[in-house]
């Protein structure tokens, strides 16, 4: 494995949980990955596949991102295709030639054309595992449901022997357990990395009227200059006058949107990767099959619909791990617009709720990484230092007391009541659902009537977002008490919660209203630097990276990642051997590009 790892993609040790996946698709037991953008996913089925016999078959949702993950493999020296529609038949009917042959290491395919491949080329070819990327999209709980992705249980029924290894970036408890049901996955084994980013800065600005918003971004992308960005807007509208606003101030930038055509998109989407514009303003078409490793910046101009949706999208800066920032934007608009699209479709009640959560993570008052991690189950003890509400940490108090009240009545009902009955019973209020159900007996019962209705909002906010209950939206949105809220409870641990300011945060609100745009602090975004670096050798290195990308029509990051290139330019190895023990280089891209790097850098030795 570790030889695999190192001769293919240039690494000398695995990511944590890398190691323990792969054993467990080599013994061919069913997988669930969960892992971050950015955090490692695609080594996981790839190393396996490079590994067992036959050929992987990896389904993926978007051409795009297939392309990418396709040139990505080959430029490691990996046998790789892509089956859809935009070869021609020819190229298609040469593929499964290869395959038939047994030469392909890792078909993929979009689901659709699986459907149609089934009894046809995958009954003729050997097939080591199945791998079902993005794989959210199959539950109807997921941020980004896909019909055509409920149809893969076929493949459990038609090839049982096979292993099937699902792959996601975003999917809270209910999604993970309707993977599993919908794949039909036989006992599987469940893999949850970290969902902590922690080069990802977060900050939110709230209220702003669109020429502070304006002049904030400018002097955003003035910090990162020459670095590619994405802002997200809600509306093809938005991004369009945002667009023409920024070239207006000398910024490169291009928007990617549902209502252009298939050409303008791809077209926009290729100068991005191919560091040809600097930014794009895009709606959430946008983005998915993008695996491009230099994003320094993400900005969503208006709030998202869901907390799975916003990590998503901030997940796609600093894939390379290096510093990167994001910065959210939102309004009572934006709230009152998407609550209106929530009411509207499919699932109305869980896009409201998702939508809630999503208003409360940018409303917060504490550190919003914490936020993030208790959205998909996990605890994290300490603040991170690394989001605006750390860096201008509120007022706390010991509210260990408030905490065990409402969480002593959640418990007294089963765990069978949502926020608003849940404040009922604390307020004593004699509601006829609060007799009906008997909830007037319960101990709790008026132990919060010294609390406003209203801040009890606030504090229950809080304790949603520090973890110690969740709520459960296939259960009518009952509240759930988790294993950090127990220990509070049961008086193991302490609660801190923020001081409420109301007045004084509205009357702040307005003061703001009415300040210049000169006065808006803009995020001033981390240097990225390398213990001895040369700076100017980076950029000569840079220059010869995309000299070497279009030479042979793909991505600069795809030749050398950026993380790379700044080692290089702080190590500067100087013989082919010493270039090739650089993390990220492997045996294929050392002998490709090995010469001419080593002239480069022997020129500042």
């Amino acid at each position: 494995m570790l030889k695999t790892l190192k001769s293919y993609f240039g690494y000398t040790s695995f990511r944590p949980l890398q190691e323990d996946i792969i054993n467990c698709i080599l013994q061919k037991k069913d997988t669930l990955v969960l892992m971050p953008t950015g955090g490692g996913k695609s080594l996981c089925y790839q190393i396996p596949a490079l590994l067992m016999e036959g050929t992987a078959i990896v389904v993926s949702p978007l051409i795009s991102l297939m392309k990418d993950q396709v040139e990505a493999l080959q430029n490691n020296g990996i046998i790789a295709r892509a089956l859809n529609s935009t070869n021609d038949e020819t190229s298609n009917a040469n593929i499964r030639f290869e395959c038939r042959q047994g030469r392909v290491k890792l078909l993929y395919i979009s689901p659709e054309r699986l459907l149609t491949e089934i009894n046809y080329l995958l009954k003729d070819i050997r097939i080591s595992l199945f791998a079902i990327d993005e794989a959210h999209c199959i539950s109807q709980w997921g941020h980004d449901f896909r019909p055509e992705y409920t149809q893969l249980k076929t493949l459990r029924e038609q090839f049982p022997q096979i292993p099937v290894v699902a792959l996601t970036a975003t999917a809270d408890k209910i999604t993970r357990q309707d993977i599993v049901k919908q794949l039909a996955m036989r006992d599987p084994q469940i893999f949850i990395s970290s969902f902590d980013r922690p080069n990802l800065s977060l900050d939110v600005k709230r209220g702003y009227q669109q020429k502070e918003k304006i002049r904030t971004i400018v002097d955003f992308i003035s910090r990162h200059a020459g670095e590619s960005g994405i802002i997200y807007c809600m509306s093809r509208n938005t991004t369009e006058k945002v667009a023409e606003i920024l070239e207006g101030y000398g910024i490169s930038t291009t928007v990617y949107h549902a209502g252009l055509s298939a050409a303008t998109r791809d077209a926009a989407q290729e100068d991005f990767i191919n560091d040809r514009i600097q930014v794009v303003c895009a709606t959430i078409a946008f983005g998915m099959g993008i695996d491009k490793s230099n994003v320094r910046w993400v900005i969503h101009y208006n709030l998202p619909k869901s907390i799975e949706s916003f990590y998503q999208e901030i997940g796609r800066a600093g894939r390379d791990g290096l510093p990167s920032d994001t910065l959210l934007f939102y309004s009572l608009a934006d709230i009152v617009l998407l609550s209106r699209f929530a009411s509207e479709s499919g699932q109305q009640e869980l896009n409201m709720e998702k939508l809630k959560r999503m208003q409360q993570y940018a409303e917060a008052d504490i550190c919003r990484r914490r936020i993030l991690l208790n959205y998909f189950g996990e605890s994290m003890d300490h603040d991170c230092g690394n989001c605006d509400v750390c860096r201008n940490p509120p007022q706390r108090f010991d509210g260990t007391i408030l905490v065990q009240k409402a969480l002593s009545a959640i418990a007294r009902t089963d765990q069978q009541v949502g926020t608003s009955t849940l404040i009922d019973i604390l307020k004593g209020a004699a509601t006829a659902d609060i007799i009906e159900r008997g909830y007037d007996k319960l101990k709790t019962y008026g132990a919060g009537r010294d609390v406003p209705a209203r801040d009890w909002q606030d504090y229950l906010l809080q304790m949603l977002n520090l973890g110690y209950f969740e709520v459960a939206y296939n259960e009518k949105n009952h509240l759930k008490i988790t294993e950090t809220g127990k220990k509070v409870l049961f008086g193991h641990e302490r609660a801190q919660l923020v001081v409420i300011k109301r007045e004084e945060f509205l009357s702040h609100e307005k003061r703001k209203r009415k300040k210049t745009a000169s006065h808006i602090t803009p995020v001033q975004p981390e240097p990225t630097m390398f213990e001895d670096e040369n700076l100017q050798l980076f950029e000569a290195l840079r220059a010869l990276r995309k000299k070497l990308a279009d030479q042979q029509a793909i991505p600069a990051y795809i030749v050398l990642s950026d993380k790379v290139l700044h080692l290089l330019a702080s190590s500067r190895p100087t013989t082919i051997d010493a270039f090739g023990e650089i993390s990220g280089i492997g045996e294929y891209k050392k002998e490709r590009y090995g010469k001419e790097f080593i002239a480069v850098i022997r020129r500042f030795s």
